[in-house]
């Protein structure tokens, strides 16, 4: 396990120029960071070939990193010309607003890649995706799939929750319902919220974005 001092250095607060291009690439990933019509067992793949890659450049003390920087749109600009600054500093009013606004999901996810938890805004919004379905057999069927993926123990993605809301959860899915992470969700949501949300506010991948839009009026 990498120290928490290392895994909060972040290659994006080495080129500020390269968060539009990343807010751009992460609006366009649906609900639960899953692209449509793709399996979770497939983007758990390629989740862990992205943490590898991004292992690989913490590994060495550069300013740059080709495989990272590889994976970036062509168009660098295109997030902050649909971006005023107003809506990016109507983020920092509560996290509920920042949650509310795609490219704040967006920039949210790029920081808590950095610090290697996206897990957590990733089941917050699969939870979300959730309570939308209506169909019987695919309520449960997602259901299994967000605990296998976010909850049960030693899950790919798993989220930090206690034992009890666990099992409480477990016990839901025997008659899913859409009602049936409530608590759960809850939970991650303030763990958000009181934790890496005020980090957000405070980090260079956030100030810096407020500065492009502010020289884009200038």
């Amino acid at each position: 396990m990498l120290p928490k001092a290392l895994i909060r250095w972040t290659l994006l607060e080495s080129h500020p120029g390269n968060i539009a291009c990343l807010i751009t690439r992460l609006a366009k990933i649906s609900g639960a960071g899953q692209v449509k019509g793709t399996p979770l067992s497939c983007m758990t793949d390629c989740r862990n070939r992205g943490m590898r890659t991004r292992l690989g450049c913490l590994s060495h003390k550069s300013d740059s990193c080709s495989d990272f920087t590889a994976i970036l749109p062509d168009k660098p600009t295109r997030a902050l010309k649909r971006l005023s600054t107003e809506e990016a500093t109507r983020w920092g009013d509560s996290f509920d607003v920042l949650l509310t606004h795609k490219y704040g999901v967006a920039a949210f996810r790029a920081f808590l890649k950095t610090e290697f938890s996206e897990e957590n805004l990733e089941f917050w919004l699969a939870c979300e995706e959730f309570k939308k379905i209506r169909s019987t057999t695919k309520l449960a069927t997602k259901a299994h799939r967000i605990f296998e993926e976010f909850i049960d123990v030693q899950a790919p993605r798993e989220v930090n929750i206690d034992f009890q809301t666990r099992e409480e959860t477990r016990r839901n899915l025997e008659e899913p319902s859409p009602s049936c992470f409530d608590q759960a969700q809850g939970k991650i949501h303030s763990l958000m919220e009181k934790d890496s949300y005020p980090r957000f506010l405070r980090s260079k991948i956030y100030t810096d974005l407020l500065s492009q839009t502010q020289r884009r009026l200038s």
